[in-house]
């Protein structure tokens, strides 16, 4: 067996403990060379794998959760790639790219999907796991010999390969570029197809707009349209749809087939809304593992075959059992009718509001919400949901109609998360401001909310430490925990992998049934709002001119009608339940709009 032992640096303090990892260890104990011991600059524990023998309790005895300790069989050392450092991250096997076909990469967050593009593009080289004399490329490449990915990382060490990546996260870029978007995308432009990207991602409005300007979904538009201007042969997309409505989402996804040119270029995305990564690649691979401890590359399946495995757990081709549950999709044809509690908790009349004279205006449909349901808003960006919020909660007054039952406290988690939105230091710091109960082991809350989303292994951390999928359980968790009447979730699933989307949309659900209070989740993944909402509310319009909703509507009708105005026809897969967008003019696709089903759920 091969013993992976990880140390997280971020977790790992020693001066904040009395060393009981080191102190209990019988290995210590009874051997003259040591299993675990502080480092030279005791900033953290080492453990040595040689001689640890796997008793665990050095991870149980540490206060901060941040030892990992795994047994692997001894053939998967052959397939080492990459190792960081010394009790850090293991990644075993590489996504093999290939010209002709665009490459989908799926797994959990911090199993390895980000480093193998960051390899791929030539960003990082791989060191085969030795740490003291890293190999050169002759040796790398000599390590894959018989292998569908040699060809690839000889082209890529001879300076064949030109890659180009789309970042994962997009709000570095903001804090980095200076300019407006023309410039910033005339100057990426090396293929004369500006005009071209900037029609097919509809950045023509944006032009003149400066970065600091730009709303998330349009940050996005302009990191992939600057990908789509280089003139390179190997295209990486990491996360391309984060911040995107349906809508847009499509339109990228479009995009990234027509000018990455797959047919003779290599193209790899990374894309956790399984509905656009369905509709986009023609290949899965999986990597699955221990996230921060060790990833695994899968075979390459075709698309749907591979996100089908992927949900169910099991990997045919590697006989491997990669979760011991099977992912299902919750999705409700009906609204539910709540006889405990007939009356509504929200209601509105028909409403209109404008900003002022000329500017942005809003009509709604009347509707109600009732305790313990979910609603999700779908629709374009800058069409009206945030303002809708507003005149619930009363910081607006319609030109017209009226709240008839109105949200006094309103809890919001913004679309947007950076670590400047939260009020206090620490993961805990900001757990106990909007809950005591949040950060209390022995309540609901904390079981219900803090351990699900395990966000209990990261109390101590600070927020400005996390990563951005961290950060985005971490507002949920605060907005949910917070007392109100109304709970308000802006895109709670950007930058989380497919499992963690499940968790949070149970939370939700869980957290408002218990709460006996109503929520409003606006979500473009049409994958997780099948799964969180009750009914759905479907905006419409010309975004920053004119919006228009409906009132809450059963699933089924909400998304036929979304889908509708947008042109997409969507079925279940027959062996997951899980929405799949057919291909444009396909047989489905003209079948379902013949029948005016866009949104298929039988």
């Amino acid at each position: 067996m091969v013993r992976v032992a990880v140390v997280d640096r971020d977790y790992c303090k020693p001066s904040k403990c009395n060393l009981e990892c080191i102190r209990f260890c019988p290995v210590n104990r009874s051997r003259k060379k040591k299993a675990i011991d502080l480092a030279e600059d005791r900033s953290r524990a080492i453990i040595y794998e040689d001689t640890c023998v796997g008793c665990g309790i050095c991870i149980k005895k540490c206060p901060f959760n941040a030892i990992s300790i795994v047994n692997l069989p001894d053939e998967y050392e052959k397939m080492l790639i990459h190792r960081y450092g010394e009790n850090m991250f293991k990644l075993y096997g590489l996504p093999a790219p290939r010209t002709g076909q665009i490459l989908g990469i799926i797994g959990q967050n911090g199993a390895g999907k980000s480093t193998s593009i960051k390899i791929l593009s030539g960003q990082i080289k791989p060191n085969l796991g030795r740490l003291v004399n890293p190999p050169e490329w002759d040796e790398v490449i000599k390590a894959f010999r018989g292998t569908e990915i040699q060809a690839y990382l000889s082209k890529l060490a001879s300076g064949e390969i030109k890659a180009v990546v789309k970042p994962q996260y997009i709000e570095h870029a903001r804090r980095v570029l200076k300019g407006t978007v023309r410039e910033l995308l005339t100057r990426a432009d090396e293929t004369g197809n500006f005009k071209e990207v900037v029609s097919a991602l509809a950045l023509e409005k944006l032009l003149d707009k400066n970065i600091g300007e730009l709303s998330g979904g349009e940050l996005q538009k302009l990191l992939v349209g600057a990908v789509l201007l280089k003139n390179a042969n190997a295209y990486f997309f990491d996360e391309p749809c984060s911040y995107l409505d349906v809508r847009e989402r499509v339109r990228v996804a479009k995009a990234i087939r027509e000018f990455s040119k797959p047919e003779k270029n290599y193209v790899v995305v990374i894309e956790h809304d399984l509905m656009i990564l369905d509709y986009l690649t023609d290949n899965i691979t999986v990597i699955y593992g221990e996230p921060g401890v060790y990833g695994i590359t899968s075979k390459p399946y075709s698309t749907r075959v591979g996100i089908n495995n992927y949900l169910k757990g099991y990997l045919p081709a590697e006989n491997m059992r990669i979760r011991d549950y099977e992912i299902k999709f919750r999705i409700t044809v009906k609204g539910e009718v709540r006889e405990e509690n007939p009356y509504p908790v929200l209601a509105w009349s028909d409403m209109e509001f404008q900003y002022q004279p000329g500017g942005f205006k809003l009509s709604v449909e009347g509707g109600e919400l009732h305790v313990g349901e979910v609603v999700g808003i779908v629709g374009p960006n800058g069409i009206g949901k945030t303002t809708f919020i507003k005149l619930l909660s009363g910081e607006l007054k319609p030109s017209s109609g009226e709240v008839l039952i109105t949200a006094s406290n309103v809890s919001i988690k913004p679309q947007e998360v950076s670590p400047k939105i939260f009020t206090e230091e620490t993961v805990l710091g900001n757990l106990k401001a909007a809950s005591p109960q949040a950060v209390d082991p022995t309540s609901w809350l904390y079981l219900e909310l803090v351990k699900r989303l395990k966000l209990n292994r990261l109390l101590e951390r600070r927020v400005d430490e996390l990563s951005g999928g961290e950060l985005q359980k971490l507002a949920v968790a605060v907005s949910l925990a917070r007392d109100a009447d109304l709970y308000f979730l802006d895109e709670p699933s950007a930058y989380l992998d497919v499992e963690e989307r499940i968790s949070v949309a149970k939370v939700i659900r869980r957290i408002i049934e218990e709460k006996h209070k109503a929520a409003i989740v606006v979500e473009h993944d049409l994958l997780f709002q099948t799964y969180v909402s009750d009914k759905v509310m479907v905006f419409w319009g010309s975004p920053s001119i004119e919006g228009k909703s409906t009132k809450p509507l059963d699933l089924r009708d909400g998304l036929n009608n979304l889908l509708r105005n947008l042109d997409i026809t969507v079925r279940r897969d027959q062996e997951t339940g899980r929405p799949r967008i057919n291909k444009p003019d396909s047989v489905l696709d003209r079948e379902q709009k013949q029948r005016g089903i866009y949104f298929a759920v039988d």
